[in-house]
């Protein structure tokens, strides 16, 4: 089978990673992929966001199933347009990929059909949102309501910071267009889970759960990234929350999409927060997360493709999703000054990493002399697995200082808050 993935950072990596592992696979393009796809697959350099150009490469060169794996292009309906040709795909169609690629629909959706979140507002005049921030209980969150790479969300303790976070938004056009209408709802509590799934649009079949580091700094300080690292499994998922998840919220998300008219078939990725009052939605994602899959997948016992394939044909329901009964740590490597502005170009020397881990490639590109090099902000994914959390953060760690470059930052204590959690 020829295999088209679209995207081109450590999700789509580890994708790659995986679904080469089927002996039926002979043939995997990235488009655009990195410099570390490029050694598991042939990368095309067409942006992920260039649905015509997308759609043109597979006229000229046709494949058997394509993943779709990045917001973007599936907002943008890159799946519509590929299902049109003929091709099976994984990944919702643009009407599904709203649940992510709009939070006031995803909001909207919840309270219609009684999906446990926080209250919420929403608003489309400036001015109008900061007269509200001016009087509401604090603290709140602030949410840009499209897609901004995971940094449109902001925790406003005072009512200095959420006006300032709504001027960002709304007047200074910190997140474009995504930022023209904001949600503005309530501050929840508690620790936070994320949990990739599997659906077909009536069967959901839940991954390993993961726990993200979303701020630059140790101890959850800094602006927020796209995720400075990961554990998996979540301690604060026991089984009592998944089995009242999948009653109070998975299954019930499936069937309010299919009652809107926008089934949703692929990975749905539900961010939530389990509160004194039980577990709730903080966000919905239309797509594997990044860095969730660098954890999840590595522990993955069942054949990607065959659970992709059993998603876009409808059979999910007589396909085993299984997974390892060990733990998974992923330490995200990064350029210095990043979130915010960052120099690109820095050589990257591996050292022994590669025998030490498995390392997932998001921003790295080569320079003219061939050497390996700094490409983006979140640079590196360094992941190991183990049969326990503790070994798994320290083999990733011992992985980790291997690697160097002029710059290089990341945080110390991935895992540090999932570890006191099964010790307490």
């Amino acid at each position: 089978m020829k295999i088209l993935v679209v995207g081109g950072g450590g999700r789509e990596h580890a994708i790659i990673k995986k679904i080469k592992q089927n002996p039926e696979v002979t043939e995997i393009v990235c488009l655009p992929g990195n410099a570390g796809i490029a050694a598991d697959a042939e990368c095309v350099n067409l942006k992920a966001t260039d649905i015509d150009g997308i759609v043109g490469y597979v006229k000229g060169h046709p494949v058997d199933f394509a993943v779709v794996a990045p917001d973007d292009p599936l907002a943008l309906g890159c799946v519509d347009r590929l299902h049109e040709l003929g091709v099976k795909c994984f990944g919702p169609d643009a009407k599904a990929a709203r649940i992510e690629a709009s939070k006031v629909f995803a909001k909207n959706l919840m309270k219609k059909y009684g999906i446990p979140t926080a209250a919420y507002e929403s608003f489309e005049d400036a001015r109008k949102a900061l007269d509200y921030v001016k009087n509401c209980p604090l603290p709140i969150v602030v949410k840009a309501d499209g897609l901004a790479l995971g940094k449109g969300v902001t925790i406003c303790f005072t009512r200095d910071e959420a006006a300032a976070a709504v001027k960002a938004a709304m007047l200074d056009g910190a997140f474009g267009a995504s930022g023209s209408r904001v949600v503005i709802e309530e501050y929840l509590e508690g620790p936070e889970v994320s949990v990739l799934a599997f659906t077909d649009g009536h069967v959901v079949k839940p991954m390993v759960s993961s726990m993200d580091h979303k701020r630059v700094g140790d101890g959850d300080v800094g602006p927020n990234t796209g995720g400075m690292g990961t554990i998996a499994p979540n301690p604060c998922y026991t089984p009592e929350v998944a089995e009242r998840c999948m009653r109070e919220i998975f299954l019930p998300t499936v069937a309010a999409m299919n009652a809107e008219g926008c089934p949703f078939r692929g990975c749905l990725y539900f961010g939530l927060m389990v509160t004194k009052d039980g577990p709730k939605v903080i966000e919905y994602n239309c797509r594997f997360g990044d860095p969730e899959t660098q954890v999840v997948l590595p522990l993955m016992k069942s054949d990607l493709l065959t659970v992709m394939l059993a998603v876009e044909n409808g059979t999910l329901a007589d396909t085993p999703v299984e997974f390892e009964d060990g733990a998974a740590c992923c330490v995200m490597l990064a350029s210095g000054g990043y979130p915010g502005k960052y120099e690109k170009g820095k050589v990257i020397d591996l050292g022994r990493a590669g025998d030490m881990a498995e390392i997932y490639h998001s921003g790295t590109g080569r320079n003219e002399k061939g050497e390996l090099v700094t490409a983006g902000g979140r640079v590196l994914g360094v992941c190991c697995t183990a049969d326990d959390l503790q070994t798994a953060i320290e083999k990733a760690y011992r992985a980790a200082d291997e690697v160097k470059w002029d710059g290089m930052i990341l945080r110390r204590d991935i895992g540090k808050r999932a570890l006191g959690i099964l010790t307490d």
